[in-house]
């Protein structure tokens, strides 16, 4: 599951992705993900959760910095929001959650990966030197669903 952005900051992180990001890895547009597995096997739970989840207005998302990720680059993400959404909806998925969804870490937009430390420290320091803070807009979650090949969307869920 992720989250939907506003189409300009979209946009932004989709150009900075296809820029940055290994063209043989680059399957997927720029995304936030909140969780990497739900139950497949319990798809009309996790949708009517999703579909309850949206029933809520759209909110501000702050783009906070630029994070060094080792073999690649992210921008950071904030909204208290956000942080209650995924909490609500972890809580709901607490028994089917993997280790990884368990330890949900910062919301980020991940515009390079894979790549050689050098690469991604110049990559870092150059977005980190002409950063400045702003905003975007969630707009909605996205279901996806992997079936051993790309990411394929199944449903988005705008919020109201």
């Amino acid at each position: 599951m992720t989250l939907l952005l506003d189409d300009v900051s979209q946009q932004h992180f989709d150009r900075l992705r296809a820029a940055h990001f290994p063209v043989a890895r680059n399957h997927l547009a720029a995304h936030v993900t909140l969780f990497h597995a739900l139950p497949g096997e319990r798809v009309a739970d996790v949708r009517g959760e999703l579909a309850a989840a949206a029933g809520r207005p759209a909110f501000d998302v702050a783009v906070t910095g630029v994070r060094f990720l080792g073999r690649g680059v992210a921008y950071d993400l904030a909204a208290p929001e956000l942080t209650a959404l995924r909490d609500r909806l972890a809580a709901a998925f607490a028994a089917d959650l993997t280790p990884q969804d368990r330890q949900w870490r910062r919301p980020h937009v991940t515009v390079q990966n894979k790549v050689d430390p050098a690469v991604a420290r110049a990559l870092h320091a150059r977005l980190a030197a002409g950063f400045q803070p702003w905003t975007a807009e969630a707009r909605g979650l996205g279901l996806w669903w992997y079936r051993g090949g790309p990411w394929e969307p199944v449903d988005a869920y705008r919020f109201v």
